[in-house]
C-alpha cells in the first residue's frame, strides 16, 4: 500500500462514538415504544433529568466522538 492512504475513520473514535449511537438509539427507541411519543416528549423538556435527556447526551457525544475519527491526522516528521 502506498504512504499516502488514509485509513479515515477507523479507528477507536468512531467505533465508540458508534457504540454510543446504537445504545442512545435503542433507549431512545424502546422508550418511544413504551410511553409513546408524547410522553417521550414531555420527558424531553421537562426540568428533570431523564433517561431521554442522558440519551440526548449520549447521542451529541457519539456523534461528536465520530466526526472527531473523521478528521484528518497530520503525521509527525
Amino acid at each position: 500500500m502506498s504512504h499516502e492512504y488514509q485509513r479515515r475513520g477507523r479507528n477507536w473514535y468512531t467505533a465508540i462514538g458508534l457504540m454510543f449511537c446504537v445504545m442512545a438509539a435503542i433507549v431512545l427507541i424502546q422508550q418511544l415504544l413504551i410511553w409513546g411519543p408524547e410522553f417521550v416528549e414531555d420527558f424531553l423538556f421537562n426540568m428533570d433529568i431523564t433517561n431521554e435527556k442522558i440519551s440526548m447526551g449520549m447521542l451529541t457525544f457519539g456523534i461528536f466522538m465520530i466526526v472527531l475519527g473523521f478528521r484528518k491526522h497530520e503525521q509527525k516528521r
